[in-house]
């Protein structure tokens, strides 16, 4: 019996309607595109699908995990972000260069075998983002000794930001038991 595992990222962009509100970061960051759209407007209409890679060390604390204690899977709901251009590969423990202070925590939802988290991630000075990465801890980034584990990194072209726009990451994992 094999396992097969599809994954897809979706970014959108967005810009703050009134730019009054600009100068209050932490009022934007408590009301994101996807709760107070009123808010916001789509910089760039549609949504664009990124190629992503599932790294080992996740495929490996996937297996471990359902050996010994399933209850730490729900923790894979950390979004990153940032602007590192290396390719994806399997031995990814972070992403190439984060920015931002704090991982944005995604909704999750499940649906018989696909898992889908969703956050929305608001900048603070102008980035051109170039990587999303999903993890199971809320840190700050940088290569810690033990943990966080780096679930799916994905590197795709630029986006754009400056302070205030929101990024809504919707990451979606299918697995798919076949034989």
């Amino acid at each position: 019996m094999s396992l097969e595992v599809r994954s897809l990222l979706t970014t959108r962009l967005f810009e703050v309607r009134d730019k009054s509100l600009m100068r209050d970061i932490e009022f934007l960051k408590e009301h994101p595109a996807s709760r107070y759209p009123e808010l916001w407007m789509e910089k760039i209409s549609g949504r664009r699908a990124v190629e992503k890679m599932i790294t080992t060390a996740y495929c490996t604390f996937i297996a471990l995990m359902h050996q010994t204690e399933t209850a730490l899977i729900g923790d894979f709901k950390y979004h990153y972000s940032g602007t590192g251009v290396a390719i994806e590969a399997v031995g990814n423990t972070d992403l190439g260069t984060p920015v931002e202070n704090a991982r944005d925590v995604g909704t999750q939802v499940a649906a018989g075998v696909t898992y889908t988290s969703v956050a929305t991630t608001t900048y603070t000075g102008p980035y051109a983002i170039t990587e999303h990465g999903l993890f199971n801890d809320p840190g700050a980034g940088g290569p810690p000794v033990t943990g966080p584990t780096l679930m799916d990194r994905s590197v795709f072209a630029a986006i754009n930001v400056i302070a205030t726009n929101q990024i809504e990451w919707t990451y979606v994992i299918t697995f798919v038991a076949g034989g």
